[in-house]
């Protein structure tokens, strides 16, 4: 094989071995057995002995803390990796596995890597509903600390805001205000962007929900979760599902005998970070570093956005989308749509794992008809953001997982009394879909924010009723927590 201007260099990583597992009967398989069949399952479609991985990494797993995650899989397959790696908790963990394991054969460090992850999630569900204990594997004793890069602000944590569900939701109201749009505008428009992907999801065999919803039964008719948004417009993480994929060096490759219509490139892909605070968000409907990491992805791979047959977006919740069709300039109602899987509410939310999804499902893509695909992942709250430009063709060069873009923030305070101007919110609500409290980010003098709460149910009828971003509000504060009334 060649590459235009010359032969290939045989250390080229490429993508040869994918596999996807769903299951839908509860309980179900735990981790351990769910990493083993696909970790089969790609190594069989990769033609790789198992017992000759050179590298295996394993996207971390909310469902279950092993004693040693890797350690226990080398052990089920015969395997003895001289490269592994358990990672930590978030949305572009496996694109940060799989640039580490493309790095490490370029590099000529190993020739083959596993990239593997899975969540037994409803099945963790039916066994509490049960009254039951998982009865799995290999506990770690004691139970190590969950997989933070960082914990939350004090102030985040005092005020009750460290679910995606409410973070990205005062994102979305504040994204709403700067445009203009009212509540149902962007009600309306969400089910219009969010639509086309129950339809990807319906075609998908490893789909969790596979049902087709008009945009009215997306945003109407369901419960509210985190106000403006409704269950059937946010991720879904109780699943079960499975992935892996496998990489090789092109000189392993061919010494295997994969064809090349058998083999997916990763053309360049970046790395970067806004603020860890939602608060700290010079825009809070916006992102600063989406535009420079998708820029330095596409020049890493020779490509443009317009050279993309199929992308796939972090679809979390709507904001993510949003903000990266705002970044990128991409329509979110173009031909290409969003998503080849159906996206995390419809396709599946794995807590950490999606992004293997997207990718197994992009390369399958990419091995039936030859072209160019962008997969994307997001981690934390908008925090961390992978951009990665996947091809049927070599070339390109891969970049590795330094940052190439950090945002700065704005100063957050803790307790304040007095005037303030709601910069973003949103209404917490309970399994009975009703509201339980509204979180508020607000703006206050001399340009530093902060966090509050209202409690009061006429307040938090109103702050769904309209806009409340942009309206002056007092705050009081008992030392550690604000409430806002107005």
């Amino acid at each position: 094989m060649f590459w235009l201007n010359g032969p290939m260099d045989p250390r080229t990583p490429c993508l040869i071995g994918i596999a996807q597992r769903t299951i839908r009967e509860q309980p179900g398989p735990e981790p351990l057995d769910l990493w083993e069949e696909v970790a089969r399952a790609a190594a069989a479609d990769a033609r790789l002995p198992v017992e000759r991985l050179d590298s295996i990494q394993i996207v971390y797993t909310d469902s279950w803390q092993y004693d040693s995650p890797v350690g226990r899989l080398a052990e089920r397959l015969g395997a003895a990796p001289r490269h592994r790696a358990y990672s930590k908790v978030g949305g572009t963990a496996p694109q940060l596995l799989i640039g580490a394991a493309a790095a490490g054969i370029a590099a000529g460090e190993f020739d083959s890597a596993l990239v593997v992850g899975a969540e037994a999630l409803a099945t963790r569900r039916a066994y509490r509903l049960a009254g039951e204990h998982a009865p799995w594997s290999h506990p770690a004793d004691p139970k190590p600390p969950y997989g933070w890069e960082r914990p939350p602000h004090p102030a985040e944590l005092a005020h009750g805001l460290f679910l995606p569900v409410h973070t990205y939701a005062i994102m979305e109201t504040a994204r709403r205000a700067a445009l203009g749009m009212s509540i149902e505008e962007e009600m309306r428009d969400r089910g219009r962007i969010m639509a086309p992907m129950t339809e990807v999801a319906a075609a998908n065999p490893y789909a969790w929900r596979r049902v087709v919803r008009t945009s009215e039964e997306l945003v109407a008719g369901n419960r509210f979760v985190g106000w403006p948004y409704t269950r059937n417009t946010v991720a879904v993480l109780e699943v079960d599902q499975a992935a892996a994929v496998v990489l090789a060096s092109s000189r392993l490759a061919d010494r295997l005998g994969v064809p090349a219509e058998g083999r997916v490139y990763l053309r360049g892909w970046a790395y970067g970070e806004d603020t860890w605070e939602v608060a700290a968000r010079p825009a809070l409907g916006a992102s600063q570093a989406i535009p420079r990491i998708a820029e330095v992805a596409f020049e890493r791979a020779g490509l443009g956005l317009g050279d993309m047959d199929a992308i796939d977006l972090y679809s979390c919740f709507a904001i993510a989308l949003r903000q990266a069709c705002d970044a990128i300039g991409l329509d979110p109602l173009g031909r290409r749509g969003l998503t080849v899987t159906g996206g995390l509410p419809y396709a599946g939310g794995p807590a950490s794992d999606y992004v293997l999804h997207s990718t197994a499902t992009m390369a399958g893509l990419l091995r039936a008809q030859s072209g160019h695909g962008l997969v994307t992942g997001v981690g934390m709250h908008m925090t961390k953001h992978t951009y990665a430009v996947w091809s049927s063709e070599p070339g390109g060069r891969l970049g590795s997982a330094a940052p190439v873009f950090v945002a700065k923030g704005v100063p957050i305070a803790g307790a304040y009394e007095g005037a303030a101007v709601v910069a973003g919110y949103t209404v917490a609500h309970g399994r009975d879909g009703g509201a339980e409290r509204g979180i508020l980010v607000v703006d206050l003098p001399g340009g530093s924010r902060a966090h509050a709460v209202v409690e009061d149910a006429e307040l938090l009828a109103d702050a769904k009723s309209r806009e409340l971003v942009g309206q002056t509000v007092r705050l009081t504060s008992d030392g550690k927590v604000n409430v806002a009334a107005w």
